[in-house]
């Protein structure tokens, strides 16, 4: 059962026993944990991470209104030229909290990919990167001792320089959240990186990981953590060994969010594997995005299968839009369609189709029930609606080279753009990412949005993402990404794809 809780009494008690908790005994647990793993490693999860389970949208109800000037996160003049249009008051800054092997990159790379692809510019500043450009060469678990001064000094100095290129990131190159990815398990770490963020007019939401499940640890280590550049040259129960003594050289100094002591702090605190939450001081919109976002991705393992509704009459014509049904050869992609979904025998799928004949004859043939989605209904084309590019560019020279030079941002006259759609898919994402197992039956527009979302593509590779009539793409979320399998059916349809222009601007410049 998972349950939120926005700052009460027994949220504070609860993060009193986690800072008394004796951990040694948990240790032992999640060693023996990876151990049961690594010797069944044949069936490995296919997800490992915390996050974050399903669950309605939460508002923070002890939500203040800072005054100008007195919290963290206060706007100041900045450098605003060269700036892409701003979607947040004034830029943020998202700091992880937690131990190692708690989900924190799981978290920052997953939040980034998201923000991204709703159009807020955002990079994830991986503390852990800087440290391995530093030293090259990891030896052992005692760089990272606290009693380590010179190890304590590199980190630092990495911690600093991540700062530095946030600072730049968010002031100079546009950006308006960066993702600050390290344990930050001291309050002095975390106070440094607020005074750091006053000092230049970032607001600060910090993301903190809790987790004591030595299960979900011990998969964290085995799926993630043998395969970073730190153990490349350790055998497997070498590298846990290691690793599970580098989690002990924080758990000593560890100091969770507090409801008391950071009272004043906006943060979301994510307890074991998404089970409960902690939502404290949601200042603005793009927080409450983010507290939402997190509230609804979990680790289940499963598959989301993509794929368009079999080629339409209007498809054979050439013809862009409309509502026609199937032509014979969708017909005979449907009934294939069934068959591949039978063989590959899916626990409780779900299947989603658009509102329109070409999706909807499509999932009849599969015999289960279907759900209707308006807004996964195909782009909407306004006026150049059914008609064929050639008319198009014969009618209307000038929508024609400006659709090219910036397709993505491109609005027909009275329909849309593909920002638009991505604007229009956002509760799908929302919901696919709280679902387990579902089939998507949707239009050639409509997938690539959902693919960019996926594979992170940016906003100028989305409106030329291939995605072929009669295949079906399987999406499994592993680790850090998403695998992807083509598979083709076998059916032979018309290729709807149009190649990025090689000249759009020298063809917008002889537009009449």
């Amino acid at each position: 059962m998972v349950q939120l809780r926005l700052c009460g009494s027994a949220a504070s008690t609860l993060s009193n026993a986690m800072r008394n908790t004796e951990r040694s005994d948990e240790g032992d647990r999640a060693r023996a944990h990876v151990n049961v793993i690594l010797r069944a490693r044949t069936h490995p999860p296919h997800s490992f991470l915390p996050p974050l389970g399903t669950l309605l949208h939460a508002v923070n109800n002890k939500r203040k209104r800072p005054s100008p000037g007195t919290m963290m996160g206060s706007c100041r003049p900045r450098n605003t030229q060269n700036r892409a249009v701003c979607m947040t008051n004034c830029p943020t800054l998202i700091v992880t909290v937690g131990l190692p092997a708690r989900g924190k990159t799981y978290i920052s790379k997953k939040l980034t990919r998201y923000l991204n692809w709703i159009g807020v510019p955002t990079k994830e500043f991986n503390v852990g990167d800087y440290r391995r450009e530093c030293l090259k060469i990891y030896k052992s678990f005692e760089f990272f001792r606290p009693d380590n001064e010179e190890g304590v000094k590199i980190r630092w100095q990495c911690a600093m320089s991540a700062l530095n290129d946030v600072r730049q990131y968010l002031s100079v190159e546009g950006g308006q959240v960066a993702v600050f990815d390290a344990t930050n398990t001291t309050r002095e770490r975390r106070g440094t990186i607020m005074k750091f963020a006053e000092q230049n007019g970032f607001k600060v939401f910090f993301v903190e990981s809790v987790c004591e499940d030595p299960e979900v640890i011990a998969q964290n280590i085995v799926q993630v953590k043998l395969g970073n550049p730190d153990y490349i040259h350790c055998s497997s129960e070498e590298a846990v060994e290691d690793f599970m003594e580098r989690i002990k050289c924080y758990e000593s100094s560890y100091q969770p969010l507090d409801e008391d002591l950071d009272s004043d702090v906006s943060y979301i605190k994510i307890m074991d594997v998404g089970r409960r939450y902690l939502v404290n001081r949601v200042v603005d919109h793009i927080q409450s995005r983010i507290v939402y976002y997190l509230m609804n991705i979990h680790i289940t393992p499963r598959s989301i299968y993509l794929c368009r509704h079999g080629e339409s009459d209007l498809n054979i014509k050439g013809r862009i839009g409309g509502d026609s049904g199937l032509s014979d050869r969708g017909k005979e992609y449907a009934k294939r369609l069934r068959h591949f979904i039978e063989e590959q025998k899916i626990n409780d799928l779900k299947v989603w189709t658009s509102q329109m004949k070409r999706t909807i004859q499509t999932a009849e043939c599969l015999g289960v029930p279907y759900e209707q989605w308006k807004s996964l209904n195909e782009i909407d084309a306004g006026v150049c609606e059914e008609m064929m590019y050639e008319e198009i560019q014969e009618h209307f020279p000038l929508e024609f080279a400006l659709r090219d030079q910036d397709k993505y941002r491109y609005r027909y006259p009275k329909g849309e753009s593909y920002e638009d759609l991505v604007q229009r898919l956002e509760p799908v994402i929302m919901e696919l990412e709280r679902q387990e197992n579902v089939l998507v039956i949707c239009h050639q527009a409509v997938m690539r949005c959902l693919l960019a979302y996926f594979l992170d593509k940016t906003s100028s590779e989305l409106p030329y993402l291939k995605c072929p009539l009669h295949t079906v793409l399987k999406l499994t979320p592993v680790a850090y990404g998403c695998k992807v399998e083509s598979v083709y059916l076998g059916v032979d349809s018309v290729n709807t794809h149009r190649d990025r222009p090689e000249h759009a601007h020298h063809v917008l410049l002889c537009s009449p």
